[in-house]
């Protein structure tokens, strides 16, 4: 299991495209990716569950990976949502 802590820069937080961009992120790797925020855990790969925790800008959330290619998925998906100025 690999996880990672990062604060949430968009200027609404993480809205429709910026939670899109996360789902479409998640969902190309087979490992469980979830996102928590405020005690509350849920799968990344799920835009409806992503919107639920409604992350506002300059929040600290955790994403985890747990699975096959959980390295390769942490790396891309970090790396995407920085080059989309979704996180810091």
């Amino acid at each position: 299991m690999k996880q990672i802590t990062v604060q949430v820069i968009d200027p609404v937080g993480l809205h429709a495209r910026p939670a899109t961009v996360a789902v479409s992120a998640a969902s190309k790797f087979k490992c469980e990716v979830s996102v928590a925020f405020k005690g509350r855990e849920v799968n990344m790969k799920s835009i409806m569950g992503v919107m639920s925790l409604g992350i506002p800008t300059q929040s600290e959330i955790t994403i985890t990976f747990n699975g096959e290619d959980e390295e390769a998925a942490m790396t891309a998906i970090e790396d995407i949502l920085r080059a989309q100025k979704i996180i810091a």
